[in-house]
C-alpha cells in the first residue's frame, strides 16, 4: 500500500515527466486539522484520505492505469471542533480557493483523470470541495472526481456506526487510523472510552453548531472502544473500491 512510486512527491521531475508521457491520473488526499477525541491524533483525516488515496492508486497501477497521490491537504472548515485545543480552520471560501488552486495546477500539468481522496466530513467543508471541484470543471473542462461517502447510497456501504452519524473519532475513524498510523493512537484510553450515542447527522440538522453544543465534550461520537485495526484496513478496501469505480464511471 505504501509504494512511493505512487506518491508524486517523492519522484522526481523526470520520473513524473514519463509518468505523465505515458498517462497518468491522480487523487488528491482532502483532510483537517481538528480535534478527534482524546485518543486520537489531529490529523486522522489526513490519515484516512492519505490512505484511501494510496489503496486506490495502487488498485490503479496493478491493472496498468498509471495514478500518482498528490501531497495531502491537511486544512479546512472545521467550525465544530474549533473550541478544542490544537484545532486549525479556514474560512471557506479561503479553502475553496486552496482547493481550487491546486486541482487547477494538477490539471495544468496534464494529469488526468482527477480525484479528491476525503476524510473529513463536516457539512461546510464537504460545500466547500464540492465548490471547488464546479469551479475547476468549469474553467478547465476537466471531470474532477469526488465520491461523496455521506450520500446515502455510498454511506451504505460503510460501517454501521458510519450510517448511524455518531461516527467522529469513535469506531469507525479509530478503526482506520489503527491500521495505518497505530503509535498515533492512545490505546490504553480509547479501550476505556464510553460510548457517546450522539449522531451529528440530527445534531446539524437541529442547529447545533459544534461538538460541545452536540453533547461531544471530548470531541468523539460513537464507540471508540469496539474499535480494530481489521476494521480499518477492511473499510479502507471499501473506501478505495469507491474510489476507483467513480474514477472509472466518469472516463467511461
Amino acid at each position: 500500500m505504501r509504494d512511493p512510486t505512487t506518491e508524486l512527491a517523492k519522484l522526481t521531475w523526470p520520473l513524473v515527466e514519463q509518468r505523465l508521457k505515458q498517462g497518468c491520473g491522480a487523487i488528491l488526499p482532502v483532510g483537517s486539522t481538528e480535534a478527534h477525541g482524546p485518543h486520537l491524533p489531529l490529523d486522522t483525516d489526513v490519515t484516512i484520505a492519505r490512505g484511501m488515496a494510496l489503496r486506490a492508486a495502487a488498485m490503479l497501477e496493478a491493472r496498468g492505469d498509471h495514478c500518482l497521490v498528490l501531497p495531502a491537504i491537511s486544512y479546512s472548515v472545521t467550525e465544530f471542533a474549533a473550541g478544542f485545543p490544537g484545532t486549525l480552520t479556514l474560512a471557506p471560501e479561503t479553502a475553496v480557493a486552496h482547493l481550487t488552486e491546486i486541482l487547477q495546477g494538477a490539471a495544468r500539468a496534464g494529469f488526468a483523470p482527477l480525484a479528491v481522496a476525503n476524510g473529513h466530513l463536516e457539512p461546510d467543508h464537504i460545500a466547500s470541495i464540492r465548490e471547488a471541484v464546479s469551479q475547476v470543471r468549469e474553467s478547465t473542462g476537466l471531470d474532477v472526481i469526488f465520491p461523496d461517502v455521506t450520500r446515502r447510497t455510498l454511506a451504505e456501504r460503510l460501517t454501521s456506526e458510519f450510517q448511524s452519524g455518531a461516527c467522529h473519532a469513535g469506531a469507525y475513524e479509530s478503526s482506520l487510523v489503527m491500521a495505518d498510523d497505530p503509535e498515533a493512537v492512545d490505546d490504553t484510553l480509547r479501550s476505556a472510552l464510553p460510548e457517546v450515542d450522539i449522531s451529528l447527522v440530527d445534531v446539524i440538522r437541529a442547529g447545533q453548531k459544534n461538538f460541545i453544543e452536540a453533547g461531544g465534550t471530548q470531541a468523539y461520537f460513537g464507540r471508540p472502544a469496539e474499535a480494530s485495526a481489521q476494521e480499518g484496513h477492511d473499510t479502507f478496501g471499501i473506501l478505495a473500491s469507491i474510489l476507483v469505480e467513480a474514477m472509472d464511471n466518469a472516463t467511461h
